[in-house]
């Protein structure tokens, strides 16, 4: 089965989530994508959570290969790499690929039509270009951790890679366009440049009007009620009232149709305006009842809630073994394993897991032949550690 990517070539050559996040998303439709690793340092998200399982998931669809791309040899045969590729990603420190007489001149002249991703924590430019830079601190400078948290407790970090998930999906969105333009380009993204895109109106909202957005825990600051609540059996449940007609309804759900009537009910900073009395009533209510109980209540109501969840509620729900969100794949060395599927069901042209997370340079002998080395050079490529 071929996705419809079938044909675009990938390298990666990026380490840990972001870049190579972005190559596994393009792999799971299809694209040939090529991981290129140090030969004696191989990507450090292969040491990532137990038993090396991170790299099953982030390593899907990708051939394996090594190359030291320090050394003369090894960057002449990244350049016959490129001169076959579609796309580059990287995401060394800015000046690093130039240091290795890997330019973007020399890469665009082996290949006019390269698409190379340059992903780093602060853009190719600027007073912190050269700065290491991970997804925590764009968190941390973005913006959001500065928002996230209870009032009264410290600035709160995400306990996951979220700048670096957002930027993988920007990553790959880069280089759709940058392919469908049909020139040759370098895509220059910072890792903090999409998280502080999805935090929103924020600047906007400071340069006109001077507010900085509060720690409010999981409150809202543009509607209410919205928060958790702890139910009777000692679960909990998240409530949404984005929309005024469900806000209606979870009051009127919880016995206080008199506040639907009030006229700050009418709009949602009305309404966060007065969130001590919302959520009061709607977590006393909650308290009362199973967490069963909660949501059936709200789904004959036609009002917002979910369960919160574990991931071991995750793999049970119904909804989610529906769409086979988690799917279980084959792995030669574990078995079947169950991790997310590809993000979206395309009708025609669908993605899929052709395989799991492959060993280190599992498959550099086969690449470099497909180069027009020979068996004899690939092994003095191997004694002088080139690969």
């Amino acid at each position: 089965m071929t996705g419809p990517l079938d044909g675009v070539r990938v390298i990666d050559a990026a380490t840990l989530f972001a870049g190579p996040t972005a190559a596994m998303l393009l792999g799971d439709y299809g694209a040939d994508v090529v991981k290129i690793e140090h030969p004696r340092r191989p990507d450090p998200s292969r040491g990532h959570g137990p038993d090396g399982l991170w790299w099953k998931m982030l390593g899907r669809n990708k051939r394996t290969m090594t190359l030291d791309l320090s050394t003369e040899e090894g960057q002449d045969l990244m350049v016959r790499l490129v001169q076959d590729a579609d796309v580059l990603i990287e995401n060394f420190r800015p000046g690093t690929l130039e240091r290795w007489n890997l330019s973007w001149d020399r890469l665009s002249a082996a290949n006019p039509g390269l698409v190379l991703a340059r992903v780093t924590g602060f853009g190719q430019f600027g007073p912190y270009a050269r700065r290491p830079g991970f997804g925590t601190l764009a968190e941390a400078m973005s913006g959001f951790a500065a928002m996230t948290g209870e009032p009264d407790a410290p600035p709160t970090l995400p306990p996951f890679g979220l700048a670096d998930g957002i930027c993988a999906l920007a990553t790959a969105f880069a280089v759709m366009t940058a392919l469908r333009s049909g020139r040759g380009q370098v895509v220059d993204l910072s890792i903090i440049e999409p998280i502080l895109t999805v935090l929103g109106a924020q600047p906007t909202i400071y340069d006109r009007l001077g507010v900085v957005p509060p720690r409010t825990g999981n409150r809202s600051v543009n509607n209410a009620p919205r928060n958790t609540y702890r139910c009777r059996d000692g679960s909990w449940v998240a409530v949404s009232t984005s929309a005024q007609s469900i806000a209606e309804r979870v009051m009127r759900l919880v016995g206080r149709p008199d506040l639907v009537d009030e006229p700050w009910f009418a709009t949602g900073a009305g309404r966060v305006a007065h969130v001590g009395e919302l959520d009061a009533a709607v977590a006393a209510w909650v308290g009362e009842r199973t967490r069963e109980e909660v949501l059936r209540a709200f789904e004959e109501a036609e009002a917002a809630v979910a369960p919160i969840y574990d991931v071991r509620d995750v793999l049970a729900d119904p909804q989610l073994t529906a769409l086979d969100a988690v799917t279980t794949v084959e792995d030669p060395e574990l078995g079947p394993l169950r991790m997310q599927n590809v993000m979206f069901r395309l009708s025609e042209t669908p993605g899929h897991i052709r395989w799991t997370g492959r060993p280190h340079g599992a498959d550099t002998d086969e690449i470099l032949r497909g180069l027009g080395l020979t068996g004899a050079q690939i092994e003095a490529l191997r004694v002088k550690g080139v690969v």
